[in-house]
This record gives C-alpha cells, structure tokens and sequence, in this order.
C-alpha cells in the first residue's frame, strides 16, 4: 500500500510539472528581502480587508519588520504585539487559537516572535458586520495595521458571466507617470525644481527623464471647511484645469483621478462631498454622473482633455459611503456605472479604469472585480496601489496582475506606487500578453521619494526612469 502511494504521489508530481509553464516567474525576494538590517517599520499584509461576518470567513496575516527602504529583515526576531479592535479574532494557520491578553487600556492583543523574519496567521471574522482594525506593534517602530471591513453574512456573491469579459477594445498605451497633484502647492511655497543645477518647470523635467502621463486628483470641492484645502481649494476643478493646459503643453498623457469627495478618498474613508450629504440614493446617482459630465466637458472646451480617467480612488470598500459601501454592492455598482456614464456622455472613447488598493491581494481583488462586473460595471483597464507595508511582497504583485490581466481580459496598471521603482517597472511591463501597461508612482516631486533632495535638486535616482523609459517606451 504504501509503495501504491508513493507512485501515485511520484505521478502527480510529474503531471504538474508537465503542465507548469516551459519559464518560471521571477523571484524578487533577493531585492526584498536583506539578511541584516536597521529595523525601521512593521510590515503587516493582510491579505483581504473585506470578508463575511459569518464567523468563518477569514484571511491569512503576515507580520514582517523592514528597514528604511521597505525591504524585509529576515534575521530579525523582534517581539510583535497584535493588536485586535473590533469583532474578530487571530489564530494561528491550522486554526489553533493564540493566548490573548489585555493591556492597561483594555485593548486586547497577542505576542509573537519572529521565524526567519515572518510571521504568519489567521484572522477570522466575527458575526457582526462592521470594522476591525488589526495593528502590529514591535517597540519603538513605525507599527503596521489594517483596517477589515465584515458585510453581512448574507451578502449576495456574484461572478461574470463569459459574456461580461470582453477584451478591451480602446487603445491603451504604455504609462511611466507620476501623480504631481501636490505641485501648485509646492511651488505656491516656493520651492524650484533643479536638475543638473538647472532650474527647470517639475512637468517638463519629468519629461526629459522618461515620463510620460501626468495623473491629477480632483475633489469636488475642496475649499470647503471640512475639505482638503479649506479656501484655497487645490485639487479642484479650477486647479486641476490649470494644471491640465500645463501637462498638455508639456506633451505628456493625463490621467484623471476622480475621488468623489472634498477630501481624500481611500480604503479608510470615502466621505460624500458635503454638498451631497442629504441626497436621497437616486439623486445621488446623477449628481454623480452630472458633476463628471461637468468635469469632463471643461476640460474638453479649453482643449485639454484626459487621456484616461479613474473612476473613484482605492475604492475596494466602495466610495460615496454609507450609500456606496461595499456592504451595499447594488448601489456601488449603480454609482460606478453612473461616473462611467458622465465620462462617456463627453467621450466615449477615453479608456476607463477602476483603482483598488490591492497591489498584492488577489483574494480580495477578485472578490471585487467579480462582484462589480458582474453587476454590470464596464470599464477598461484595471488599476492597483502596491506599497509593500500593506499591499504584500513584489512576488505577490507579480502573481496578482498576471492573474486579474488574463482572468478579466484587460489590462492592468500600478497606478499608485514608490518603492522598488525599477521592479515595479519590470513586473508592471512584463505580464503576459502586452497586458501591463505600466506604472504611475505618487508624487514624486516629496523629497521621501529619493528622486529629489530636501531643495529639489534631483538625484542619481532618476538614472532608474531614464533606463526604464529606454527599456520599455523605446526612447532614446
């Protein structure tokens, strides 16, 4: 018998191997990962933020420490203090659970250690719908949380059809860009950009390095008490047509951003403009459609218009909340459906792309995706945030594009991202089937994105952009 089984392993083993792939996927733990290092940060992935409240559905944790450029020490056993607000709980990966105890304030938490520099568990979702947050904490370090959203258990799960997966038909470029939304403020404080000692304009100096698209938020109205920038409202839609003649004059690509708040517009929070706050759902709905029709048609009458456009920023929990929330995913389709409606009504022919904050979660992306789509939201190209402190290894980057590019039959782009600027690059640009079409890193013009010093002089980083432009948009 046993002799029985090891052949039948033997001959399973080798039927997968036959059926693998002739080339394996790139490994990118060795830029990653370092042996030795200064701890600076906690790295803590978890790998769905949205599950049932079912008292089941759960997702696995990972823990790790990283040094000042994100890259995991994998010597380090530093004692890890998770932390658990809200209905849910931690167990270890076969399901065993962990000691939990409470703290001074009444938080509750477990400890771990380290193995070889990771730790992995489970979370598992409690019975109530609502948030969770789950931190990790190693002394003095910049700690590392998630917040879960739990829907009820009787969330109705949808999945595409084969009919709703067409391939993309418009035609989507290769994108190296940057979102400079920050620039008027930047330079309203003075600040002049430098290169080689040359004072030179930010957009035209991104430019000469290789960019090629320029990516703007807008928020409806940011001047308000409570928005983004009370009075002077940047990244409003007087700004944001200023600065679309700039990048247009400049000769690059815009992609436009709608958040569809007066704030910012994240996992986290996704608050409805203040001017919409009492809006019945219906109405909601077209004001939606009718305020990105406005947008999209002053762009069009001075000239400028998007080359691409978003349509709500990181919206894996949804936008618009409560109305919108991904706990109500009839209406969330209903209020994408009705911003892709308002970009279409001015120019049907502008690619349009859904963002989610979920550079490395393919469980959860897929979760979203087929519950949108299948709900009938169109759209053309699928964008991602990767930032390893929350959004998983370069190698989950890798695997998650390469499998929503040929499962969704469209193509996929980092749009937000800052470390591992080459990697990035090179996974974004080399899924299967010309179906990444680039990246987009988040202003650039900080000095904590190493391309410029604390003066805006530029620095040998942006040798990076010049090789990669040469690479993959065949500039010279």
């Amino acid at each position: 018998m046993k002799t029985n089984l090891l052949l039948a392993f033997i001959a399973i083993a080798l039927m997968v191997q036959c059926s693998s792939p002739t080339t394996n996927p790139i490994d990118y733990s060795s830029v990653s990962q370092v042996k030795t290092g200064a701890p600076v940060s906690v790295m803590l992935t978890s790998y769905s933020t949205t599950l049932l409240a079912n008292g089941r559905d759960h997702d696995r944790l990972r823990i790790a420490i990283t040094d000042s450029l994100n890259r995991e020490i994998t010597s380090v056993t530093n004692p890890i203090k998770l932390f658990v607000s809200g209905d849910g709980r931690v167990t270890a990966l076969d399901g065993s659970d962990l000691v939990m105890q409470t703290d001074t304030s009444g938080a509750s938490f477990t400890e771990l250690i380290l193995e070889n520099g990771e730790s992995n568990l489970l979370f598992v979702a409690g019975t109530q719908p609502g948030k969770v947050k789950v931190e990790a904490r190693s002394g003095k370090l910049w700690p590392g949380a998630h917040e879960i959203h739990t829907l009820p258990a009787d969330f109705v799960m949808m999945k595409p059809t084969a009919d709703q997966l067409p391939p993309t038909t418009k035609e989507i470029d290769r994108m190296m860009g940057a979102d400079i939304s920050f620039l008027p403020q930047i330079e309203d404080q003075g600040l002049k950009f430098l290169d080689k000692g040359v004072e030179k304009d930010a957009i035209g100096l991104l430019r000469e390095h290789g960019l090629n698209t320029i990516r703007l938020r807008i928020f409806v109205n940011p001047e308000t008490e409570n928005g983004y920038s009370p009075e002077q409202g940047y990244c409003g839609l007087p700004y944001t047509l200023e600065m679309a003649n700039r990048i247009k004059k400049a000769g690059m690509k815009f992609l436009l951003d709608f958040h569809y708040s007066d704030y910012w517009a994240d996992p986290q929070q996704q608050f409805k403009p203040q001017s919409w706050a009492n809006l019945d759902f219906e109405t909601l709905k077209d004001s939606v459609k009718e305020y990105t029709t406005h947008v999209m048609m002053a762009l069009e009458k001075q000239g400028t218009p998007p080359d691409m456009v978003q349509i709500g920023n990181e919206i894996n929990h949804g936008m618009l909340w409560p109305e919108g929330h991904i706990d109500h995913p009839d209406q969330l389709a209903g209020l994408l459906k009705a911003g892709v409606a308002g970009v279409e009504a001015v120019d049907p022919n502008v690619p349009v792309m859904m963002h989610i904050a979920l550079g490395g979660q393919n469980e959860e992306a897929v979760f979203w995706l087929d519950n949108m789509i299948a709900r009938g939201v169109h759209f053309d190209i699928i964008g991602l945030s990767y930032y390893p402190r929350w959004h998983g290894t370069l190698n989950d980057l890798n695997q998650n594009l390469t499998d929503l590019a040929k499962r969704y039959n469209k193509p996929v782009n980092v749009v937000e991202y800052s470390d591992y600027k080459k990697e990035v690059h090179d996974i974004a640009f080399n899924i299967p089937d010309n179906m990444g079409k680039g990246a987009c890193i988040w202003e650039p013009l900080n000095f904590r994105s190493g391309l410029f010093d604390k003066d805006g002089r530029t620095t040998e980083l942006f040798s990076v952009y010049d090789n990669l432009s040469k690479k993959y948009l065949n500039q010279k």
